[in-house]
């Protein structure tokens, strides 16, 4: 496991290395050139201190040079060399033997590259005589080096206490992620409260607010889970018991007219059973903080025409006329729907409603999970064909809406709700008081979840008779299955 504490102290020691090396190369460069500049005033001022007339007889002759690396040429009061000329080109004094400097002069600075290195050479004509002041290059390079040598020596005696004040500052600097693990570590799965965010530093004070945000949704999520379990055991206590006193009339009917009619009231329960299972389970699937499916396009049109296509036989069976509108209208219910007076037909010409070939389907696709969207639909419908009576219609249109958005409504006229149960109808297990008989309060409820999976707006109002259900999806490039909470 990887130690912030251990990193941030290598990266921090890397730096100052880095940081103590540039110092010192910057150093030696100034050194180097203050080095110059002080040799070459001292190489003037001697060429000045000597004097302007220069007598006496010619040198002997110099002895051939040594090679390289037999003898030590230059001691600490050898640096500088000192060769006079007179007019004639005669030598009238050299300081040293070592090393052989060029026969010519060239007045002012040079530098000379010899067999012993590198030299400054400053010539200067006195009189009729010429003197040649020549100095090794190594001897600044070395005064510069010394001087940066100083300069840096403290810093590096003093990096091992640098670390140390690092480690610990480091170390100090961490502590609140420390306090944060063990806070957490010391709570069970039922603690779910926030966590202490009291001086906490303006950098681990996003990742506590985030951890709360997190704890938060936690605790919604279980509050939901088990307000769903015991509206579920509710639900399910009635039916079950219904079950069971059907099942004791079974064994209890003395004639075989009695056993049918309590076979049939039993199977009716179980259809109505099994019809509350599914819906709680398709509830479940959609509870906030359950894994939500990859959203991908839909064409909402075809979509509409398969489930009216699902839907015809239990609209015949209720006699409703239910029927898809392909027409592009303003999303009231007055415009003609698929049903042309024979119940059940959908689309323009018997063909479910459409056929993939229609053109304005590309303007009519969202973002969303197909399954889900098929369960709106089908709650929708199923719901509008319990309140319909016989000889009621129910009409599903799918149009655009405004700022490129689309609008899927359910539209019946039936008895419809009233303004103020329309809130209350969304909430699970409520129905309304003259409800007919066979439903469990969780159509409406379920519709409402997936709407808001798929960021869609629900919108309940008159039809004038009866019951517009509106959903408005937003636009494709606004869907991005998010649930609003």
């Amino acid at each position: 496991m990887r130690s912030i504490q251990r990193t941030l102290l290598w990266w921090l020691a890397l730096g100052l290395l880095a940081g103590i090396a540039a110092a010192t190369a910057l150093i030696y460069g100034q050194a180097r050139q203050e080095a110059n500049a002080l040799f070459d005033y001292q190489m003037r001022q001697v060429a000045l201190a000597l004097p302007s007339q220069f007598s006496g007889p010619a040198m002997p002759s110099l002895p051939p040079p040594l090679p390289p690396g037999t003898d030590n040429l230059f001691r600490s009061d050898e640096d500088v060399v000192i060769h006079i000329w007179d007019g004639t080109g005669r030598s009238l004094y050299l300081s040293h033997s070592r090393p052989s400097l060029p026969p010519r002069a060239e007045l002012g600075f040079s530098n000379v590259r010899t067999d012993d290195g590198e030299f400054r050479i400053y010539s200067v004509q006195l009189g009729p005589a010429v003197v040649q002041i020549a100095q090794p290059m190594s001897a600044r390079r070395e005064v510069a080096a010394r001087m940066a040598l100083r300069t840096v020596a403290p810093l590096l005696l003093l990096l091992p206490l640098l670390g140390w004040m690092v480690w610990l500052a480091v170390g100090r600097g961490l502590r609140p992620v420390r306090e944060i693990a063990r806070q957490v570590g010391k709570r069970d799965a039922n603690a779910l409260s926030p966590l202490a965010v009291a001086q906490m530093p303006a950098e681990i004070a996003p990742l506590t607010e985030a951890l709360n945000l997190l704890l938060a949704r936690l605790s919604d999520a279980i509050d939901t889970q088990r307000a769903f379990i015991a509206d579920a055991a509710h639900a399910l206590r009635t039916p079950l018991t219904a079950l069971q006193l059907q099942a004791q009339l079974v064994e209890r009917a003395d004639s075989e007219p009695a056993r049918r009619e309590a076979v049939g009231n039993l199977r009716d329960g179980l259809e109505r059973l099994t019809h509350l299972v599914t819906q709680l389970l398709t509830l479940a699937r959609h509870e906030p903080g359950a894994a939500v499916a990859g959203h991908q396009p839909v064409a909402l049109r075809e979509l509409a025409a398969t489930v009216v296509g699902e839907m015809t036989q239990a609209a015949l069976d209720r006699h409703i006329d239910l029927g898809l509108d392909t027409t592009d209208g303003d999303g009231g219910a007055d415009g003609r729907h698929g049903g042309d007076g024979r119940h059940g037909r959908v689309g323009h010409d018997g063909d479910n409603g459409h056929d993939g070939r229609d053109g304005d389907s590309a303007g009519l696709t969202v973002q969303g999970d197909p399954d889900a969207l098929r369960i709106l639909l089908t709650n929708l419908i199923d719901n509008a064909l319990r309140y319909v009576p016989a000889g009621g219609k129910v009409d599903v249109r799918v149009q655009r809406a405004d700022a490129g958005r689309v609008a899927l409504m359910v539209a019946d006229n039936g008895p419809g709700i009233p303004p103020e149960q329309r809130a209350r109808v969304l909430d699970r297990f409520y129905r309304l008081p003259d409800a007919p008989s066979g439903g469990s309060g969780l159509g409406l409820a379920i519709v409402d979840e997936i709407a808001q999976v798929h960021r869609a707006t629900l919108s309940l109002e008159d039809n004038e008779p009866g019951l517009r259900v509106r959903v408005v999806f937003p636009a494709a490039g606004d869907a991005r299955g998010e649930r609003r909470h």
